[in-house]
């Protein structure tokens, strides 16, 4: 995206580069749409909800399918928005960009920490005995250093991490399919498609274990909007984006819905119990001796993603921030290689605190489950903050929707379908105790946020640096209609 107004405020270059391409954009779209809550998680959902987390899965899919959707349609509308909390201030307003921009950062923030901690832990399984702060401390300085090359660094990364996670699923899949095809024993009975209805039905622990299959899938979701935080350093952003969002549906069915309906029919789903990996279960079952340690590594590696992405979106995230005026200056500035070098440290500086928590007692990973809790509770905020200016866009700029090239389907309806999913997760996280109580954590967050909005939002140099802007998006969305009006008559 170009900042014009970067290069007079920072003398750096005045804009993030394109260098992302279509095989980048596909699988940081993949990786973040497949998170360590299937290969760690699944366990702990499959045992709440039984068979029926199949629906489960495909209905927090569909939903989020159409918040991708809004998300793509508004990001071209105006080529200049480098990422969703960009539109936000421009449709909504400054203190939407200001609530969306940080509340996305405080996300990741503790989402890499908790990243970090866990790749600790697998560290500690696969070199037993080896100092915690060793795997952290190199955990964060491969992730500095990967980021502060190029963008393209951040994507070729990106693009490993996600084919490891696709090679383990589909390794999964193939095992499972010819154990089921050859009518594999095993102490918990044969291996067939009946294990899906043959212990108490899809629903065999009625509505309430439906809902509590909510409570935990929706956190395995959380990072499927990243594919908007490259907006700005996406090559054709035009052809590549609607590709990577139209794509989350058969990435939900294969990877999510195909995963889990072979390993409930391997093995019941009353084999399942919370804290176990499913897939080390099943490839243990085939006899696969190095189960643990390849699924470890590929754990590993996922959580390495999940850290990576964290950084990646965090910097991009302050250093909007900062060029909206919502941010210290210093993080607005880019390096002679076109990243936010200064936003990456204030990242990797955080991510260091995951260190220090290593030591800070047994009781940590209960924290950690809450905190992660009151993180995916945020990003519901910031997918809602998506369909709002979805919302505002058809009603401010309807010339733009008439004209996008990638309309949202469904809209205004659909947007008011997927508030209402949002509400039942709500209230699904209300029916247990510990889900309960970081709900009711989770507004001191935004109590500090309005508290340092009531603070910023009247001094003169964000006001100033605001409406520069918001200037500048309206001045370059007319030059590039103008272009397209131009281009167009030169067809005809």
């Amino acid at each position: 995206m170009t900042t014009p107004h970067a290069s007079t405020t920072t003398g750096e270059p005045p804009h993030l580069a394109r260098q992302l391409s279509n095989r980048h954009i596909q699988l940081i779209a993949i990786g973040g749409a497949i998170g360590t809550g299937l290969f760690m998680g699944s366990g702990k959902t499959i045992s709440a909800a039984g068979p029926s987390v199949i629906f489960v899965y495909m209905i927090i899919g569909f939903m989020l399918f159409f918040v991708m959707r809004a998300m793509g349609e508004l990001l071209l509308s105006n080529l200049h928005y480098k990422s969703f909390s960009d539109f936000a201030a421009d449709l909504l307003g400054p203190w939407a960009g200001f609530f969306t921009g940080w509340t996305y950062w405080f996300c990741w923030v503790v989402t890499g920490i908790a990243d970090v901690i866990a790749i600790a832990g697998y560290a500690d399984e696969l070199v037993p005995g080896i100092q915690l702060w060793i795997p952290g401390i190199f955990t964060v300085a491969v992730l500095l250093l990967l980021n502060l090359a190029t963008v393209k660094a951040f994507g070729e990364t990106e693009f490993w991490f996600a084919m490891i996670k696709i090679v383990a699923i589909l390794a999964l899949i193939g095992t499972g399919l010819v154990m089921i095809f050859t009518g594999f024993e095993s102490p918990a009975g044969p291996a067939a498609f009946s294990n899906l209805w043959s212990h108490g039905g899809f629903f065999p622990n009625g509505f309430m274990g439906f809902v509590a299959g909510f409570q935990i899938a929706v956190f395995a979701f959380v990072g499927i909007e990243l594919v908007g935080t490259t907006a700005a350093e996406a090559k054709n952003p035009e052809k590549n984006l609607p590709k990577a969002i139209n794509s989350i549906p058969i990435r939900v069915l294969l990877f999510y819905v195909g995963a889990l309906i072979i390993l409930m029919s391997v093995t019941p789903w009353t084999e399942f119990e919370a804290g176990r990996s499913p897939f080390i279960g099943m490839f243990s079952l085939a006899g696969l001796g190095m189960a643990a340690t390849i699924i470890n590594l590929v754990v590993l590696t996922s959580a390495m993603s999940s850290a990576n992405s964290g950084v990646y979106s965090t910097s991009r995230m302050v250093y909007g921030l900062a060029q909206e005026g919502d941010a210290p200056t210093v993080f607005g500035k880019l390096s002679s290689r076109k990243v936010p070098q200064n936003a990456l440290f204030l990242s990797c500086v955080l991510l260091l605190s995951g260190v220090v928590l290593l030591y800070a007692g047994k009781d940590i990973a209960l924290a950690f489950e809450m905190v992660t809790t009151v993180s995916a509770v945020c990003f519901m905020f910031v997918w809602s903050i998506i369909l709002a200016s979805y919302l505002a866009f058809r009603r401010r700029r309807a010339r733009l929707h008439e004209e996008s090239k990638f309309k949202m389907p469904g809209g205004v309806v659909m947007v008011w379908v997927v508030f209402a999913f949002f509400a039942f997760v709500l209230w699904a996280l209300t029916t247990q105790p510990d889900t309960l109580t970081a709900l009711l954590v989770t507004p001191i967050w935004f109590v500090i946020l309005a508290i340092a909005w009531l603070v910023l939002r009247r001094r003169p140099t964000h006001l100033a640096r605001y409406e520069a802007f918001h200037a500048d998006l309206e001045a370059e969305a007319k030059l590039e209609a103008e272009a397209r009006r131009a281009a167009a008559a030169d067809t005809q």
